[in-house]
């Protein structure tokens, strides 16, 4: 019986949640955004044009593998067990991927599901693949070099020992540490262990040269000290790699060396650091300059000229730089082999063209990077690449051109997903936008063209909603990303908006976002700070002012015109407008309407309304001062000795509606406070054209308020200040309204400013997130997100408990107090640092849907592999294709592929027995096979008799091109015959006159 006292007691006879029963309640999970775990591993594709993520295993779950492709193409790949991932590798139209447990999961792009999964027989420390085989090689701990067939599922016969305990077998332990195909003649693999180097020949089947970087006395390497520089040194081996021409061998060690040897007689051309050279040289002196960082990864990449080269490097650098970021070494045209001295080659490796740093965030080291290759997949993915994308130690990704390292930003250019750790979100907002007013919001010119085009997406329903629900996403870097989150229907509008608030305020650190707050109808955004800074930020055209200086002086009220700091190159988007500096203190609640007024509230207890057709302060106030000391005390319970607590405003909301005690509506701003009072402020019309506040009164919710909804008490709808409410207030439009306040132990609805209401409060439980929900424009109803972990849902006005369920495991429970929930029912959580979740609660508890996006392309061919000069094929190098390669792997009884064998099994069917035979079909009389043959012959036979019967029709083919062949060798022979018969004939005529 309470809920129907309440029902009075807020003075509402309508139901406005009828038709909501329990049984509509239960969550489905519709979209998920962000990577769950910290990045690990990437990996990119030039013929797909797709992009391979990896994540750690973690406490928010296992290690998954994310492909992206163009604009929200995506699909996710689970793991067989619980494990994180450490290489990935796309082949062909396979993805590999090898994890922590040394396990090698094989993955179809084409039906993205698992193919096949093989368990390496101890740890593995090295992977390589190449484009153009199906072999993967797999080196392991105990310096053996199994490989694994991509297309038989099983490892070859053929399996390489560890040829540097054969060199020297005193070596106790030397796993592969680096394994790498030669570019140009596959025939050649370069074995990299811990002591040294091997190239080994596949025609030859045996190492050809060995190569161990040795120090003598006093030569300083790369991190000597005194104690060690006068003593002979072997620095372990922790990278090798080839030219792009495969002309010489490079070799990166624990001390920061970089080693280029020869190929022919395994000399080194040339040892150096990114600081010195000659690092193999004694010297005088007996001291080192400091010790470098070690070196992380090296990739030789080259221009559209395999020629052209430079060096990529993250590590290496020494300890007075802030991280351990890249440094490109651009060293230009390699010299002519054959012509050039030796001098002239150590120079050129010596003495690059050019040396610089790409910038990196500081404090944060580079662990890998991925190269965006413009076309070709060959050359160990380094050839002619266009931009780089950077991991780094906090699991953040970094984009920059390539070579010049300019940054790239991530929006329009990686999937939104990518965004999530481009760098980390802080914080997420969400706004519902009108359809028309966000098609039209997109950025002119677009930033650069996507890195990633590849994939189609799959078609979507479409759904009619009042909105678009916009996501505003925080980063650390101080941008704000905009973008449409969707709700599993199709986006017409797939671009995402940027704003740099680092840059309009022009502080190189992080800037610390508390607030943003976006209007629906104008597009306007409101960025608070915790310095106490608002920017405001307004769609529009730049007119190409240059940014100069400071730009203008604040003015009397606090504001700042900063139209002069828009991006240059941004000839339409979200541009800075104006800028107020607040008395002090973060922002705590910020509110832009759709009707040109901003709200802006500090934590010093002051408010501020800003009339944004000026813009101009319209007011600005502290709030301790509306709220007297006698209300304050019998909100406390009556101890006048208590001191009293810190004031400042929670949440600001903006509605049209009648007030208590008014026969008209008004535009009325809603102020929440932390100790529990709603304040209510009446905003009215000027003659001049302006508009001037009028405090109206407050009353107590005895806690925090977390969330306050106008709402319609005859339909239930949202009474928010939209412009359609505003243009009809000079004609008498009236709505009669009422306002829903939760807290986390309590929710009130009461007719504004200072009616009591109706109560109800929660048993033992907080409620984190509230929102007024409506269900398919029927009913409404308050829909909480509490601590349990459980999504409840109360009627209005009576808040009768309608049903409950849960949110999903996977939902990270100690950030549910950043939960939000839209008026149409969706609920967006975060699982993760770095991922969301998309809930729709009127569903039918149905999991996360599998991507039907196609990801794979059958007709992007990849081009053919590199060869060897004809120079070097005239001087004796033994040339192995892939082919003969498939030959020396697997040996001459490799069986036939699965795939092989389906096809050629499917071909055989659809030849006997036309369109209408195959599995289940039917032709002809029930029973009888195809073409007059044996019953279902084909489908039923074993696999040997296939084998046999396969073998006998390919022997009759054989026998038949044999006999045509010799058929065409009694022709050939007749006709030679006929012809000298023909020329003798005509010399005896010449001579006879």
């Amino acid at each position: 019986m309470s809920h129907l006292l309440r029902g009075r007691q807020a003075g509402i006879q309508t139901d406005l949640s009828a038709g909501i029963f329990p049984e509509l309640l239960d969550l489905d999970e519709i979209a998920r955004y962000g990577v769950n775990s910290q990045t690990s591993a990437l990996a990119f594709d030039p013929v797909q044009s797709l992009l391979a993520v990896g994540t750690n295993e973690s406490r928010y779950g296992s290690g998954q593998v994310y492909i992206f492709g163009q604009g929200r193409v995506h699909a996710i790949l689970r793991l067989p067990r619980k494990a994180s991932v450490t290489t990935l590798r796309f082949c062909a139209d396979k993805l590999l991927a090898a994890d922590s447990k040394n396990e090698i999961s094989l993955y179809s792009l084409e039906t993205k599901q698992l193919l096949s999964s093989y368990t390496a027989p101890g740890s593995i420390t090295a992977i390589t693949t190449d484009p153009s085989l199906d072999w993967v090689f797999i080196g392991l701990q105990t310096g053996d070099v199994v490989i694994f067939d991509l297309e038989r599922f099983g490892l070859a016969p053929l399996r390489l020992p560890n040829f540097w305990k054969e060199r020297s077998p005193k070596s106790r332990l030397q796993p592969v540490v680096a394994l790498e195909l030669h570019p140009r003649d596959v025939g050649k693999l370069l074995i990299g262990y811990v002591e040294g180097a091997v190239i080994y020949s596949f025609k030859q089947n045996k190492p050809t040269i060995y190569f161990q970087y040795e120090l003598p006395p006093g030569a300083p390497g790369g991190a000597a000290t005194r104690e060690t520089i006068d003593t002979l040194r072997h620095p372990k081996l922790t990278q090798a790699l080839w030219h792009p021409t495969g002309t010489f061998v490079l070799t990166g060690h624990e001390d920061s060396s970089i080693v280029i040897w020869d190929l022919r007689d395994g000399r080194v051309v040339l040892a150096r650091t990114l600081q010195d050279v000659n690092v193999n040289k004694p010297r005088g002196g007996g001291s080192s300059g400091p010790a470098s960082r070690p070196l992380v990864k090296i990739a030789w990449c080259s221009k559209q000229n395999p020629d052209d080269t430079g060096l990529l490097i993250a590590g290496g650098s020494t300890p007075d730089f802030p991280s351990n970021g890249l440094t490109f070494l651009d060293l230009g045209l390699t010299p002519n082999y054959a012509t050039s001295s030796w001098q002239i080659i150590g120079d050129h490796f010596a003495n690059p063209k050019r040396q610089h740093m790409l910038p990196t965030p500081p404090h944060a080291d580079v662990v890998d990077f991925c190269l965006f290759p413009h076309s070709s997949p060959h050359y160990a993915g380094s050839h002619d690449p266009i931009a780089i994308l950077a991991l780094l130690a906090t699991g953040e990704l970094v984009t920059m051109s390539f070579p010049t390292g300019h940054p790239i930003p991530a929006a329009n250019q990686l999937h939104v997903s990518l965004s999530f750790v481009h760098p980390f979100p802080g914080q997420m907002s969400l706004a519902s936008v009108e359809p028309s007013r966000w098609t039209a919001m997109k950025e002119l010119p677009s930033r650069d063209p996507p890195l990633v085009r590849g994939g189609v997406e799959a078609s979507h329903p479409r759904k009619r909603y009042e909105g678009r629900t916009i996501l505003q996403m925080v980063h650390d870097d101080g941008t704000i990303r905009l973008w449409d989150p969707g709700h599993g229907d199709e986006i017409d509008n797939q671009s995402v908006v940027q704003a740099d608030l680092a840059m309009v305020l022009g502080q190189l650190g992080r800037v610390e976002i508390t607030n943003v707050s976006m209007a629906s109808a104008t597009g306007e955004l409101a960025v608070g700070t915790r310095a106490g800074e608002v920017v405001v930020f307004r769609w529009g055209r730049n007119d190409g002012r240059a940014s100069g200086g400071n730009g203008p002086a604040m003015s009397a009220d606090g504001l700042t015109d900063i139209t002069d700091r828009a991006e240059p190159s941004l000839q339409e988007g979200l541009l800075p407008l104006t800028l107020y500096k607040g008395p002090g203190g973060p922002v705590t609640a910020l509110k832009m309407s759709d009707i040109g007024f901003l709200g802006v509230a500090f934590e010093s207890g002051s408010i501020a309304i800003i009339d944004m057709r000026g813009p101009a302060v319209i007011y600005n106030i502290s709030i301790s001062s509306l709220l007297t000391q006698n209300k304050r005390r019998s909100v406390l319970g009556g101890h006048g000795n208590q001191e009293p607590r810190a004031q400042w405003p929670t949440v600001i909301e903006f509605g049209i509606l009648s007030l208590d005690g008014d026969d008209y509506s008004s535009i009325c701003c809603f102020v929440g406070i932390n100790v529990g009072q709603v304040a209510t402020f009446k905003l009215l019309p000027q003659p001049t054209g302006g508009y001037r506040v009028q405090y109206v009164g407050h009353t107590s919710h005895e806690e925090r308020v977390i969330l306050i909804s106008p709402i319609n008490i005859e339909t239930g709808a949202g009474a928010y200040a939209t412009q359609s409410a505003a243009s009809r207030l000079a004609s008498g439009f009236k709505v009669n309204g009422a306002l829903v306040v939760v807290g986390p132990s309590s929710a009130r609805i009461f007719k504004p400013a200072s009616a009591k209401g109706a109560q109800k409060t929660w048993d033992d439980i907080i409620c984190h997130s509230a929102a007024v929900v409506n269900f398919e424009g029927r009913a409404h109803a308050l829909v909480g997100v509490f601590g349990d972990g459980s999504v409840r849902v109360f009627s209005l006005p009576a808040f009768k408990a309608l049903g409950a369920t849960r949110l999903r495991d996977n939902v990270d429970m100690s950030r549910l107090s950043e939960v939000l929930i839209t008026e149409s029912g969706f609920i967006f959580a975060w699982t993760g640092p770095s991922e969301i979740a998309v809930f729709n609660i009127w569903g039918n508890g149905k999991e996360l849907p599998l991507s039907t996006d196609q990801l794979f392309h059958p007709e992007a061919l990849i081009p053919p592999r590199p060869t060897i000069s004809n120079l070097q094929w005239i001087s004796g190098s033994q040339y192995v294709t892939p082919a003969d390669m498939d030959l020396l792997i697997g040996g001459p009884d490799r069986p036939i592929s699965k795939a092989m064998l389906e096809r050629s099994r499917t071909d055989d069917l659809q030849r006997r027995g036309g369109p209408g035979s195959g599995p289940g079909g039917s032709s002809g009389v029930s029973g009888a096979g195809p073409a007059g043959g044996p019953p279902s012959q084909g489908q039923e036979e074993g696999y040997w008799a296939y084998m046999q019967r396969q073998i006998n029709e390919r022997t009759e083919k054989l026998n038949l091109v044999g006999d045509s062949m010799e058929q065409l060798q009694e022709q050939s022979a007749g006709w030679a015959k006929d012809v000298n018969k023909y020329v003798n004939q005509t010399k005896r005529k010449v001579i006879l006159g």
